[in-house]
């Protein structure tokens, strides 16, 4: 198979439907690109059934292109990652993967244009990221959440306003940022550093202001992030974790019993904003973006130093701080509900706490004039209790 038979078949899975985002390739299938949300099948010509396994094998070992590197990782690991650049058209991040002896591809598309937090509608505490001077922003959710989209907006914004050094370490390079007021140098896992943690340490040696980690994966490179961020950087990095909370506790988790106390200390010390995102189905079609954010003040570093107590949990804390920027995904979605964004099956479904969202729907429902239950004709029995009155 030669780079033109695959730059076709990319071309013609990107063309088949709107809000593609991520292209599927495994065997059994036919080709299949993801359309807001859900997979659907690409009819190619001549017709494609269900691939086969050398098929997608020789798909695979083309977008390797014979890299000593990436085919001793798949060989070792069982999976590679890189970029793939369809030329005019779009880029890729790819994953080549082993399943059951065969290979499988996912190629999701990454944007060209840099989105900005006005066009992706994101809360006004992203627009607050940008004026951070150092500590760690940590944005977290589930795989194809938007994470390094909103980062890419912040970015964005700090590219435009401030004349700083920024250093990015990805895996891969997902938004190209032009030089503005900003100098960019964006750094590709593989291709310019071996792993975050030893990127990490270099960048601590380039002069950056701002660096941007991919994810925080392991143990070393949340150490030296946390290190980065005590002596004056600004460190933006993801997680995946669904709240914030769980992302306190999951950084934690990579620790030992005898170091909790002193990372709890440096973590009290260097959070500066937890945002955790989920994208929901849109009523009409498409996503729609929720989120539950978490800034710090002298609730959440007591809460990070001693843990959470009674009264004392971080979702409690976000709620009290409403005025700070900080929201619940709870608040969120029942918002999302009320613009009309988002259906009350969709509500419940991606609720933190159930029954919250479920009275902030009835308070939206009864503010519209609106039932709030199914149960109709109640009436009380007058003649309760007249009955054994009698007999007795």
């Amino acid at each position: 198979m030669r780079k033109q038979e695959i730059d076709h078949i990319l071309t013609r899975m990107l063309d088949s439907h709107k809000n593609v985002s991520d292209l599927n390739i495994t065997v059994g299938k036919p080709f299949q690109v993801e359309s807001s949300g859900a997979l659907t099948k690409v009819d190619m010509e001549p017709p494609v059934d269900e691939l086969t396994p050398f098929q997608t094998e020789s798909f695979a070992l083309n977008l390797v292109n014979r890299d000593r590197r990436l085919t001793e990782t798949l060989l070792n690991e069982g999976s590679c990652d890189m970029s793939y650049q369809l030329a005019g058209k779009a880029r890729f991040r790819v994953n080549v993967f082993s399943q059951r002896g065969n290979y499988s591809i996912v190629l999701r598309k990454l944007e060209t244009k840099i989105p900005t937090l006005k066009e992706l509608k994101l809360p006004e505490a992203f627009s607050k990221m940008v004026e951070e001077k150092n500590g760690i922003i940590l944005v977290t959710g589930a795989t194809g959440s938007g994470k390094s989209t909103s980062l890419a907006a912040v970015l964005n914004e700090i590219n435009e306003q401030k004349s700083v050094h920024v250093v990015t370490l990805e895996d891969p390079v997902e938004y190209q940022h032009p030089q503005k007021t900003a100098t960019f140098n964006q750094r590709e896992m593989g291709t310019d550093f071996d792993t975050f943690a030893s990127g990490l340490r270099a960048a601590l040696r380039q002069a950056p202001k701002v660096i941007l980690v991919g994810e925080m994966r392991d143990r070393e490179t949340v150490e030296i992030g946390l290190s980065a961020a005590e002596t004056g950087h600004l460190v933006m990095s993801t997680l995946h974790t669904v709240d914030a909370g769980q992302t306190i506790n999951r950084i934690l988790g990579m620790f030992s019993i005898e170091e909790e106390n002193q990372i709890r200390i440096r973590l009290a010390d260097t959070i500066r904003w937890i945002a955790c995102q989920r994208l929901l189905p849109k009523v009409g079609g498409g996503r729609v973006g929720a989120f539950e954010i978490m800034g710090t003040n002298l609730r959440v570093q007591d809460t990070i130093l001693h843990g959470e107590s009674e009264g004392k949990t971080f979702y409690e804390i976000i709620e009290a701080g409403e005025a700070f920027g900080m929201t619940t995904f709870d608040k969120c979605i029942t918002g999302l509900y009320e613009k009309g964004l988002i259906t009350e099956e969709t509500a419940m479904a991606y609720a933190s706490r159930k029954g919250v969202v479920g009275r902030g729907i009835d308070w939206v429902k009864s503010a519209r004039g609106e039932k709030t239950t199914d149960i109709e004709e109640l009436e009380v029995d007058s003649d309760y209790g007249r009955k054994e009155r009698k007999l007795s």
